[in-house]
Parts: C-alpha cells; sequence; structure tokens
C-alpha cells in the first residue's frame, strides 16, 4: 500500500468528501489533459469506496431501541 492509498484510508468522510469535492473541480477544468482526467476520476473512485465502507461500517453499528427499551445493534 502507497501512502497515499494510507493516508486516504485514515481520512474522516468530511476529509474525503472535501478531496472528491476537489477532484470534482479538477474535472471540470478544460486544460486537464484526458490522461490526468482518467488519473483523477480513478482517485475519486477509490475515495467514494471508501467512503460507501465507512457508511456502512457506521450503519452496522449504530443502535435501535427496541420494544423493552433496549438498545441493540442492526
Amino acid at each position: 500500500m502507497t501512502q497515499e492509498q494510507n493516508q486516504d484510508q485514515t481520512m474522516t468522510l468530511e476529509e474525503a468528501f472535501e478531496a472528491l469535492d476537489a477532484l470534482a473541480e479538477q474535472l471540470e477544468n478544460k486544460d486537464i489533459s484526458l490522461e490526468a482526467s482518467f488519473q483523477v476520476y480513478q482517485k475519486g473512485m477509490e475515495l467514494l469506496k471508501q467512503c460507501s465502507e465507512k457508511i456502512d461500517t457506521v450503519e452496522k453499528k449504530m443502535l435501535q431501541v427496541n420494544a423493552d427499551g433496549q438498545l441493540t445493534e442492526f
């Protein structure tokens, strides 16, 4: 794993969303080369995957109140 990939894994969701926003701005730049746009797109897809995994993890850890008033994971 490269240092950049490791850094991406330790990003908070907010940081990842900010990075995705910055990547989208790069893709909107008319001066970006085709090759560079593919690299930016690939990086964005990797960040989206990581965000999705983090959200899935959080959803699994969320608690709900059952009929007895107890907290249970769902």
